[in-house]
């Protein structure tokens, strides 16, 4: 099996995941993950998608980049969503039903995926936003920055990969296995540590990072949310891929530094 197979499965199986999530009200961050508790990433969002009949599709997690404009992975606004709706609320789940979940976000909007995204190959231009309705119903600023270009490169170079960290934040499973599934709507953060970059399985396109009881990890529902670098504002990439079932080891990140990726969510922003 090829690398895009691999991958394209881990979505695939997201996907599905998901939409058993929906169905049962049953889907954050895994193992060492915390949650938000103190709610210190406000502007990190749980988005549902839907088509255009209305139907309610996936569900990912996303970050404001400005009142208007959330920013999410590709595979989360791809063909056949439509519309997004999307809560802030650090514990979604103890909200429910009061908070409209699922059908009626306090935040809507019409999404867009990178006009280059390919589905048999979405690890390559995996970005996609949501521009939402109503700017009055998000929370206020300040918002997480894009990184400039090619600011991950550096990291190439660096020596000791295991001190370089990032904060990885979404509202996913908390743990899976087979027999049991963790699945609370609740924003959780963890510190994972750089793996591989510019090489390998990732080539230039998407970063490795840690998943494991250390550092924690991300998992199915965390797709499209922010990697921050270290302890910055800045976006590094957005959770993109899983490479096995059980979201152990390691956990795939879409770069934000890339010329295309920048360009494009920037056209939302001016």
């Amino acid at each position: 099996m090829n690398t895009s197979t691999k991958m394209r499965l881990a979505v695939l199986s997201f996907i599905l995941v998901l939409m058993l999530v929906l169905v049962s009200n049953v889907a954050a961050i895994t193992g060492g993950g915390v949650p938000d508790s103190g709610n210190t990433r406000p502007y990190v969002g749980l988005m549902v998608a839907f088509d255009n009949a209305g139907n309610r599709l996936w569900r990912c997690s996303g970050t404001l980049l400005s009142p208007t404009v959330f920013l999410t992975a590709g595979h989360c606004t791809e063909s056949p969503a439509y519309r997004a709706e999307i809560w802030f609320d650090w514990n979604v789940e103890a909200g429910i039903p009061g908070n409209g979940y699922t059908l009626d976000g306090p935040a809507q909007g019409l999404v867009y995926t990178h006009p280059d995204f390919n589905p048999n190959a979405f690890f390559l231009r995996d970005v996609g936003v949501v521009v939402l309705d109503n700017a009055s119903v998000v929370p206020s600023g300040p918002y997480p920055t894009l990184p400039a270009r090619d600011q991950l490169d550096q990291l190439a170079t660096r020596r000791g990969r295991q001190d370089v960290s990032f904060t990885a934040v979404g509202y996913g499973l908390q743990r899976i296995n087979p027999v049991f599934v963790e699945a609370e709507r609740v924003r959780h953060i963890a510190r994972p540590n750089l793996i591989q970059i510019n090489t390998g399985y990732t080539g230039d396109y998407s970063i490795l990072l840690t998943n494991n009881h250390s550092t924690g990890g991300t998992c199915f529902g965390d797709s499209g949310g922010p990697n921050f670098i270290g302890d910055s504002m800045v976006i590094g990439g957005v959770t993109s891929f899983g490479i096995n079932g059980n979201c152990a080891g390691t956990g795939g990140v879409f770069r934000m530094d890339r010329s295309w990726a920048l360009d494009w969510v920037s056209s939302f922003l001016n």
